[in-house]
Formats: structure tokens, sequence, C-alpha cells
């Protein structure tokens, strides 16, 4: 943005404003650099934003993770003789106030590319103009963004392995260099430790975080980094087992920035091998459905395939309700689901299976799951949740379409084989032996009465026959017209 007449006006001395949103640390933080390397005094600011947590549930995990984590910065730019200003209310509205009581030259933020956001910040700019305040953004927690990786004629991609093969291309050294903060942190104000509003103030319960051994901040990210770096080399061949420690649990630290990408990215490169190959190409996956979300902001509500978009989907409250709770009788969906209610993470190979379950079995709408999902997930991102739902659901980004249905008895069986995960979130079917605990309904008498189960009782029957239902899913998708034949 060029400097209007008033903020030109401003003394050179004047503080500049770092607004933190999902980028909360100090170290490789793009805006944070900029504004100190521009020179001080430099503040640092951040919102509990009404507008999204008043809609939130008052036990969320996100929202105490974000809190540990925002309290740790506090503690660590205090340290350093600064503070992390904290605020709670409507962000539009408070950023704006603090800028103008403070007499700011300018605010500096990292870009967030969901559609809200968007449109925060236009408005947020369009206030700062008229107060002589500049409002700059800067690209930070993702390598590519936007327009920056296109088609050799220009436009977006939609389909991942071109894409994965057009980022690693463009992707250089320079593209992955982290900001050096630490070498400017003399800029920042000096200024005296205020206060910031506890979890019960926010208006927030305490949950299960702690119990789950989720470390907030960036800490706790540091740690399951150097973890997952010992593990690293087998991610490719232990990724898609649930019961087993295969990926790196940093997702919930990506999204909220408490570790940086550049450093993840690089590192992967760095490492070679195709453990860490494997693993950078989830990296690339997050940014590609990233730049979906940029070029197609309509994807939240309606289907990447506009003809896939009025599908005649079931709408059976009781069905979805009993897949949100677990208890749809295919043990793998319903240990997958209880994972998710119980501690806010559900494993990458799950949510797939998840999906297809709610999608292609009972023939419910993917937004409802994908709603579900986004209220429970800790780690939930709309660019990625929505580009896996689609994906899921044969409506988005996906080389192979609606044909793609994946079998839960069959997964269970190739990706829990010992059923393990299975015992840990489905107890009650935890003395089946191994050959009957994946398709309950298959065993014997006997075996389910030396297991403890009645099904219908202790634990239901199937609700639906997935063979007979895999052709209807089949014969729903399959409309001439969307299909264009």
């Amino acid at each position: 943005m060029t400097p209007t007449n008033q903020e030109s006006a401003r003394p050179s001395h004047a503080e500049t404003l770092v607004w933190l949103r999902r980028d909360l640390r100090l170290d490789d933080q793009a805006a944070l650099y900029q504004a100190l390397k521009r020179g001080g005094p430099v503040i640092v600011a951040f919102i509990f934003d009404r507008v999204i947590l008043d809609q939130l549930p008052r036990a969320d995990r996100r929202v105490e993770f974000i809190h540990g984590s925002v309290a740790s910065l506090k503690t660590e730019l205090q340290a350093l003789g600064g503070d992390l200003i904290v605020r709670h209310g409507v962000a539009e509205t408070e950023i704006v106030k603090l800028a103008v009581e403070r007499g700011v030259r300018a605010v500096y933020c990292n870009r967030d590319y969901e559609p809200s956001a968007i449109a925060r910040d236009k408005a947020v700019a369009a206030q700062m103009d008229g107060h002589g305040i500049g409002f700059e953004t800067f690209k930070d927690q993702v390598i590519f963004e936007r327009d920056e990786i296109l088609t050799a004629s220009g436009t977006m991609f939609s389909v991942y392995t071109p894409y994965n093969r057009a980022w690693m291309k463009a992707c250089d050294a320079f593209q992955l260099k982290a900001y050096p903060v630490r070498t400017y942190l003399a800029a920042l104000q000096v200024c005296q430790p205020e206060p910031m509003p506890d979890l019960e103030a926010l208006g927030f319960q305490r949950t299960n975080l702690a119990d789950l051994g989720i470390k907030p901040g960036v800490d706790g990210a540091a740690v399951l980094f150097q973890d997952f770096l010992g593990r690293i080399d087998g991610y490719r061949d232990q990724r898609n087992f649930p019961a087993v420690k295969g990926v790196s649990y940093l997702s919930v630290h990506l999204r909220f920035g408490t570790i940086s990408p550049r450093l993840l990215a690089r590192t992967a490169m760095a490492h070679g091998g195709e453990g860490a190959t494997t693993w950078l190409n989830e990296l690339i996956w997050r940014e590609f459905y990233q730049q979906i979300l940029w070029h197609r902001p309509d994807v939240v509500e309606h289907a990447f395939k506009a003809d896939l978009d009025d599908l005649d989907f079931s709408r059976d409250e009781a069905q979805f309700q009993a897949w949100c709770e677990g208890c749809t009788g295919y043990p793998l969906v319903d240990a997958a689901m209880r994972q998710l209610n119980e501690t806010g993470y559900m494993h990458n190979r799950l949510r797939m299976v998840a999906a297809s379950f709610l999608v292609k079995d009972l023939l419910i709408d993917w937004r409802w799951g994908e709603r579900y999902f986004a209220e429970k997930l800790i780690d939930f991102d709309l660019a990625s949740n929505n580009g896996g739902w689609q994906w899921a659901a044969g409506t988005g980004c996906d080389a192979q379409p609606y044909f793609r249905i994946f079998n839960p008895v069959s997964q269970s069986l190739k990706f829990d084989t010992e059923a393990k995960f299975i015992r840990r979130y489905v107890p009650e079917l935890a003395r089946l032996s191994t050959e009957a605990i994946h398709a309950p309904w298959l065993a014997k008498p006997l075996e389910l009465a030396e297991g403890g189960v009645i099904l219908g009782k202790t634990y239901p029957h199937p609700m639906v026959d997935h063979a007979k239902q895999r052709d209807l899913a089949l014969r729903l998708f399959k409309r001439p017209e969307a299909i264009g034949t």
C-alpha cells in the first residue's frame, strides 16, 4: 500500500505494529522480520477475535492451544524487554483501535488466504488508510502462494501431480531461506508488561489437552519436530497405520504457525530419502489446497466440480448422528470417529476412510462431514479440510473421480491388521479375536459370546451393507449430466 500524506507526516520514530494471527512464533516470521528490519520501535499484538470465538463450543481444544501458544510467546517477548499486547474483541475493530491509540506508522501482518480473512483484512486496510496508517501484508504460511505456481497457460492447477512438479521446479534455496528475526530484535519496543486475559475470561473451559500430551507454543513444536526427525526415514512405510507412531503430529503447530513451513520443507529437502520425500509431498498437498481456495473461494460451500454440486444426497439425521458418535457398526470407522471426539485429532488415513463412508456408504452430503470435522479437529484448516473432503467425495481435485470408494473392512484389515487401534477406541470389541473384530457381524455366535459382544446391544449392527451402498453411490454419481455422456 502506498503511504498516505498523513502517514508520511508521522515522525520516523513512530512505532510499527505487528499483528499476529496464525504465525505464533518469533523465529523465521516474515511480518515481524520486515518490521524489525525497517527499524524500531516495533510492538507486537494478538487479538482473540470474537467473530471466530463466539461461534465455538465453550470447551474447545483449539482455543486452549492458541491461548497457551500466545502466553508462551508473550513470556518470550517479555524476556527480550518487549511484550505481546493481547486483546479480546472483534479483531477488525480492536486492531484499528490499538493502532490509532498508539499512533503507529504502519501495521504489518502475514497473509491469510481464507475468504473471511481476506474480507477482514480488506476492511482493516481501508480503515487504516483513513487514519493515515499503512497496512502491509507478507507471505509466511506457505512457500508459494496465490498465483505464484501456475500452469503453462497461466491458469490454476486443478490436479495435484503436475502442481507438485511445478512446485518442485520453482523451489530453491531462496524460497526456503529463514528470516533472521533475531538479528534485528534490538528494534523491539521496550515496554512495561501488561496482563493477558486467562482462558476463563475469554469464556472458555479447560479441555483434556494436557492429558493428551499436546504442548502448545514453539517449545511443543520443537519437541515433536526433533522426535519426528528420528523417525522420518520410516515415514513412507508407516504413515498409513493409525496404531503406529508414523506421522509427525505437527499439523496443529503448522496450522497456528508455532513452527515455520520453510523449516519443514527445507529440512525435508536437505534430508532426502523416500521418507522425507513422501513427507514433503504432504506439505505440498497443503499448499495445493491453499492455492485452490485462493483461486476458487466458492469451494467453501460448493463442489469444485460444478456439475456435482447438487447431487441428491440423503438427509438422514439419525444416520449422520450415528456416524458422528462412532456407532456405525463398522469398527474402523467407529474407532476413527471416537478418536476425533476424544482427542480432536484423526489419523490422515482414517480421515479418508471416515469421509468415504459418510459420502459413499451413507450417501450423506460431504458438507455435513466437513462441518463436523471443522468443529472437532484441533488442526482444522479450511483449505485442507475442504480439499480433503472434496477429494474423498469425488467432487474435488482428484484424478480418480467418484468411483474411488473405500471398503471400510478392507481398509481395516490392511492398515490395522492386528486391530490395535480398534481395540483402543472401541473397547467393547477388545476381547474379540483379530479375525472377528474387523467385521463382527460375520463372526460366529460363540465367538461373539466369548468376546462379550451382543450385536444390537453392546455394539451396533452395521448401519448399511457396503456392497449395496457402493452400487447406490455409483448410480448417484454416474448421472449422464455429471460425467458428460
